[in-house]
């Protein structure tokens, strides 16, 4: 079991939804759309239910249908992994890569201020989805939802320090 401050600065990368043959594994739905980032992780921490977070040893770890499939130390009996069926995993913001210029965590930008180049607000970024050719970003700003695309073009500037965007809407975007 991880201390409180070990528990600082998780970051919530996906849910166990399930196992996977008998013989321990897991399988693993990342949130982020990015399932190689998980297969090489060399430790999980999975929530438990009484609030709790414990920290895994990964034994092995590979892509499968939009899912990895986890086989973690010590783990090698479908019996020992039902109980951690439906726990989030995390991890610690120090495993997480180095990204180039330019590019974020969708956990970096969730709850980012986002503004138009004039200043407009137009709410809170609530959630992201992938598409394919690029990401959509949901801004909400009380019962009001606009979808911006998560292009150069549209997204003029992130401040993660000011924790606000800035967006060039597309024509008729914000047109009610």
């Amino acid at each position: 079991m991880l201390n409180k401050a070990e528990t600082n600065g998780l970051i919530l990368i996906g849910k166990i939804s399930g196992t996977h043959g008998i013989r321990g594994q897991v399988r693993v739905v990342p949130y982020s759309g990015d399932s190689g980032s998980i297969t090489r992780l060399r430790t999980l921490i999975l929530s438990a239910p009484d609030g709790t977070y414990d920290s895994y040893e990964i034994a092995g770890a590979l892509e499968h249908k939009k899912r990895v499939l986890v086989t973690l130390r010590g783990f090698d009996d479908i019996n020992r992994v039902l109980p951690l069926v439906g726990r989030e995993v995390y991890i610690r913001r120090d495993q997480l890569p180095r990204l180039p210029e330019g590019e974020y965590y969708w956990c970096d930008l969730m709850g980012l201020a986002v503004i138009t180049e004039e200043g407009v607000p137009l709410g809170e970024l609530a959630d992201i989805l992938p598409t394919g050719g690029n990401d959509v970003y949901v801004v909400k700003s009380g019962e009001r939802e606009v979808l911006i695309p998560a292009t150069t073009d549209v997204v003029l500037g992130v401040d993660l320090d000011k924790r606000k965007m800035v967006v060039r809407p597309l024509e008729g975007l914000l047109d009610l």
